[in-house]
């Protein structure tokens, strides 16, 4: 029994399938702590932030939420912005914490974090859980250093490996220190259609799950605008609002009851995909990051401005790609196929270093979760975990298949502005258009 533990919450905002809780319930005393870092609203060497409007309202009702949770087992949610070393210190300080409880992070801030505070705090003692994951480290069939260079063997040698039951939320935590007032000064708004309340998370999986679209997803997933063409389970997983194990619970379930079929896998293979971007991300650490990638391959890449902003603005001779575009300016949401045309699109036909794609990215989506955005930009980048290497998208044909009455295009405007690649000459001069 410790005398006080610091509950810091990062990508597990939730009170449904999280360990964390009963590692914190160990105590006398809890402080729960959820810190966001100013360089999220700071410009990164890209040009954008790290995060958004979008998502930054979604994780501000992911928090509220989690708050108002909390209240009836008498804790709160302490939010700070602060660097997180700093307040980690500050609060190990004021309220004499020696335990500290956090889920494990694919991101090298937070490790880092973590590593410089053991090494401030040796009395202190420090666990890890990994609630962002379908398996956990000791299920995988592999050291972690031979995770396969790409998914399908990965697929092959863990889809049968049983996924452990979630665990039910809390009944009762250990009540506050004295120094934790645990106010919350955010403020929402309900523009977007995704709420990011582990509620709403909940609500979604239960109503998704009684409805028949699984049973159709395969066939539906690569649909560009319809709500009900895929799960549309990304934003709540990304921050942790929704456990991706009771996801396959419900799913299991699904099964057992209405239908297993192609489609019903297929939503198993998707969040083996998840799981496999973030094992490649704990394995490769910052070389995620890199231009070349892991394995040191050279992209033909490189970056015009004039272009980059064509393509966030939608203004590209692509109307496809200025619908994604566009939506995804609107709303901070993207499908799947989507974001497969319009990075080809910014690798290939626009010339561009696929890190400033990721980095918008990071800034502009809802459902920015960093191993699958990196993981995926280093694949469609032709630098990562794509055994195919280089892959290209037709984009004339895929419009033909996936928006062939052209209504995508027209809700979006991506006809409105179309410029033409080539209107500034390498120091950025107007080319005369004739």
């Amino acid at each position: 029994m410790y005398r006080h533990t610091l509950l810091w919450f990062t990508n597990n905002l939730r009170l449904d399938d999280n360990p964390v809780f009963d590692h914190a319930s160990n105590s006398e005393r809890l402080t729960c702590l959820f810190i966001q870092h100013p360089r999220d609203n700071r410009t990164n060497r890209f040009g954008f932030k790290g995060i958004g409007k979008h998502r930054q309202q979604f994780l501000n009702q992911a928090l509220l939420s989690l708050n108002n949770t909390l209240r009836p087992l008498n804790q709160a949610l302490e939010v700070v912005e602060s660097d997180y070393v700093d307040a980690l210190s500050r609060i190990i300080l004021r309220d004499q914490i020696e335990h500290l409880v956090t889920s494990r992070h694919t991101g090298s801030y937070e490790q880092n974090a973590l590593k410089e505070v053991a090494s401030r705090f040796p009395h202190l003692v420090i666990k890890v859980l990994e609630t962002h994951t379908l398996l956990n480290e000791r299920q995988l069939p592999f050291a972690l250093s031979e995770l396969p260079d790409s998914f399908t063997p990965f697929r092959k040698k863990v889809e049968q490996i049983k996924i452990n039951a979630p665990v039910s939320e809390p009944v009762s935590l250990p009540p506050r220190g004295d120094n934790n007032r645990s106010t919350i000064n955010i403020e929402c708004s309900s523009e977007n259609q995704f709420n990011g309340s582990e509620q709403s998370a909940l609500e979604h999986l239960e109503a998704y799950f009684c409805s028949d679209r699984p049973a159709t997803y395969k066939e539906t997933r690569n649909g560009l605008d319809e709500w009900k063409c895929s799960t549309k389970f990304s934003p709540w997983l990304a921050l942790g609002a929704l456990s991706p194990k009771r996801i396959i619970h419900r799913l299991n379930r699904y099964e057992d009851e209405v239908v297993a079929n192609d489609s019903t896998y297929w939503i198993y293979f998707e969040l083996l995909w998840r799981d496999y971007f973030q094992w490649y991300a704990h394995k490769w650490g910052n070389q995620i990051y890199h231009q070349t990638g892991p394995f040191n391959r050279n992209p033909l890449t490189s970056f015009y401005p004039e272009r980059m902003k064509s393509w966030i603005e939608g203004t590209t001779p692509y109307p496809i790609v200025n619908a994604a575009m566009r939506q995804l300016k609107a709303t901070g949401y993207q499908s799947n196929r989507a974001r497969q045309l319009v990075a080809s699109c910014l690798v290939h036909e626009l010339g561009i270093d696929w890190r400033y794609g990721a980095a918008y990215f990071e800034e502009a989506l809802i459902d920015f979760d960093l191993a699958s955005n990196w993981g995926n930009w280093q694949y469609l980048g032709g630098v990562g975990a794509d055994p195919r290497g280089h892959r290209q998208f037709n984009l004339a044909k895929q419009t033909q298949t996936y928006d062939p009455d052209g209504l995508f295009i027209k809700r979006w405007g991506g006809e409105e502005m179309m410029l033409p690649i080539h209107r500034v000459d390498y120091h950025d001069w107007p080319i005369e258009m004739k």
